[in-house]
C-alpha cells in the first residue's frame, strides 16, 4: 500500500501515487456512502470509470449497487497454456487470419444462432436476459470492442499462452442499464442522500430490484465465462489449424466486474469489485499490460487490506479521445514492431489502445507486491483488437 486518505467517513487506501483529481473525487463518494463498510481499496491500474474508479473495490452493508459493477457484467479474463514451446511470425499471422474467420471482432456478430448448449442455464426466469437471449445466442464466441483482445504470447516457463479479456456483450448491458435506472428511480423516490450526479445509486438487499439484479448479474457473469471459452476453443482451433495439434491445460478465468457476497472483517458484506481481480491466498489469475509489454500469471496473497483482490491490468494513462489526439501513430506502430509483435494498429483511430495509453505495467506490478506474486510472465506476439 503507497498511502492512505483519511479525510472522509472511511479510510481510502491507495497501492498507487498518481491517481487523477476525477478518480479520487469518485472515490471520495464512495467513502462517504452510508452503506460502505471499513474502506475503500484502489489498485495500482486505478483510474476514472463511470461513478466508481476502474480498479477499485466497495464492500456494502445491506445494498447492491448496479454501477459499482459497471455495463461489462462478467467482463474478465482467461488464459491457457499450450504444449508449443515456439511458434514463428509468419505462423502468428496466419493464425489471426484464422481466427477473424471464427470470432467477430468489435461490433460485429454471428450471422447465426449458436449451439444453446454453450449458454447457462436459466434465462428464461430473468426478465431482462430474457429479452436480450436470442441477440446473446448469436453474440457468444465473439470479442466486443474498446480494451477487449485475444493475445497469443510467450511465457517464461517456455511455453505458448493464448490470452483473452471480454464480457458479457450486450446481455451485461441491458441488465446494468436496466437496473441502475430502477435504482435512480427509487433512490429519487425516497430522497436518498445518494444524489443521481454521484452514479452509485443503490438497491436494498431485501427488495424485489435487488434480489433481480443479483440474480440477472449472476447470469452475465456466467454468459461471460461461456463467451471466453467458446473463443478459446475457436483460438486453439485457429491456431491448430496453422500449426498442427498440440495439447492445452486447464483454463485459468478470473471475472473482474462484480458483486459477490464475501466474509471479511468478520462479517458478511457484498464486494463490488470494477475492474479489480480477486486474489484469494494461492488463487491463480491473470494481470495483462497492454498489447506491447508483458502480462502475468499471477497467485493471489490474500492480503485483507484489499479485501482479497488485486489489479486486473496495467490501466489507462490516457483516455480514448485524448490518446487518439496526442499519441504520435508512427512512433507508436514502430514500439510494437520493434517488439517484433503482429498488431492491428493502422490508422489514428487505433490509438486508443496503443502501449503509450496505458500506465507502465513494471510500475504497477511493482505497487501490489503485497496483493499478488508473480508465477509466469508472458510476452506478447500477436494481438487481436476488439
Amino acid at each position: 500500500m503507497k498511502k492512505v486518505v483519511a479525510t472522509e467517513r472511511l479510510p481510502i487506501k491507495m497501492w498507487l501515487d498518481d491517481l487523477d483529481d476525477e478518480a479520487l473525487a469518485q472515490a471520495k463518494n464512495l467513502a462517504n456512502l452510508p452503506f460502505a463498510f471499513k474502506h475503500i481499496p484502489l489498485m495500482p491500474d486505478s483510474h476514472v470509470g463511470y461513478g466508481m474508479p476502474i480498479g477499485s473495490i466497495l464492500a456494502t452493508e445491506g445494498v447492491v449497487v448496479p454501477n459499482a459493477v459497471g455495463v461489462d457484467i462478467g467482463c474478465g479474463m482467461c488464459a491457457m497454456k499450450t504444449s508449443l514451446q515456439s511458434i514463428e511470425k509468419e505462423t502468428l499471422k496466419k493464425t489471426l487470419g484464422e481466427a477473424r474467420k471464427l470470432i467477430p471482432l468489435g461490433m460485429n456478430w454471428h450471422d447465426e444462432a449458436q449451439d444453446e448448449a454453450l449458454m447457462p442455464e436459466g434465462a428464461e426466469s430473468l426478465e431482462i436476459v430474457k429479452k436480450g437471449y436470442s441477440k446473446a445466442l448469436k453474440q457468444i464466441g465473439t470479442l466486443g470492442g474498446g480494451n477487449h483482445f485475444i493475445e497469443i504470447q510467450q511465457g517464461s516457463d517456455g511455453f505458448i499462452w493464448i490470452m483473452i479479456h471480454s464480457g458479457s456483450r450486450n446481455l451485461g448491458y441491458g441488465v446494468a442499464k436496466h437496473y441502475n435506472q430502477r435504482a435512480l428511480n427509487l433512490n429519487e423516490k425516497w430522497h436518498s442522500t445518494v444524489t443521481r450526479k454521484m452514479d452509485l445509486a443503490f438497491l436494498p438487499i431485501e427488495t424485489k430490484e435487488a434480489k433481480d439484479y443479483l440474480a440477472e448479474m449472476s447470469y452475465c457473469v456466467e454468459f461471460a465465462l461461456a463467451n471466453r471459452k467458446l473463443m478459446m476453443t475457436r483460438m486453439v482451433e485457429a491456431l491448430q489449424y496453422v500449426a498442427g495439434e498440440f495439447d492445452c491445460g486447464e483454463l485459468i478465468n478470473k471475472s473482474h466486474n462484480f458483486a459477490a457476497w464475501e466474509n471479511h472483517f468478520g462479517k458478511d458484506v457484498l464486494v463490488h469489485r470494477k475492474g479489480a481481480t480477486q486474489a484469494k491466498t494461492g488463487e491463480l489469475g491473470m494481470i495483462p499490460g497492454s498489447q506491447g509489454t508483458k502480462s502475468f500469471i499471477v497467485k493471489g496473497l490474500g492480503n485483507p487490506e484489499s479485501f482479497m483482490s488485486c489489479s486486473h491490468g496495467a490501466g489507462r494513462k490516457l483516455g480514448r479521445k485524448q490518446a487518439q489526439k496526442t499519441l504520435d501513430l508512427q512512433e507508436e506502430i514502430q514500439k510494437l514492431e520493434k517488439l517484433g509483435v503482429v498488431h492491428g494498429i493502422r490508422n489514428k483511430k487505433d490509438l486508443d489502445e496503443a502501449v503509450g495509453a496505458y500506465k507502465d505495467i513494471g510500475e504497477v506490478m511493482n505497487n501490489q507486491t503485497d496483493l499478488a506474486e508473480i508465477m509466469i510472465e508472458l510476452t506478447p506476439l500477436a494481438v487481436l483488437k476488439g
